[in-house]
């Protein structure tokens, strides 16, 4: 299977481009969500953080009690 998978991906052209790609895509993605986590406002994620626990919001499961 391998070998089927590799022979293909050797006629392509400059296809060792896209594992470098993926890996830039893969770090800024995950520098940025680490970047948001480390600036964000603390009264935006409490208040996020208390939106389950919030009596009013209602939801369809509550209704049918």
């Amino acid at each position: 299977m391998l070998k089927f998978i590799k022979g293909n991906l050797e006629n392509i052209d400059r296809v060792e481009i896209y594992p470098i790609i993926s890996l830039l895509i893969f770090f800024i993605f995950f520098a940025a969500l680490f970047w948001w986590v480390f600036t964000a406002k603390k009264a935006h994620i409490q208040s996020v953080s208390n939106i389950p626990l919030d009596d009013a919001t209602i939801t369809l499961n509550d209704s049918k009690l």
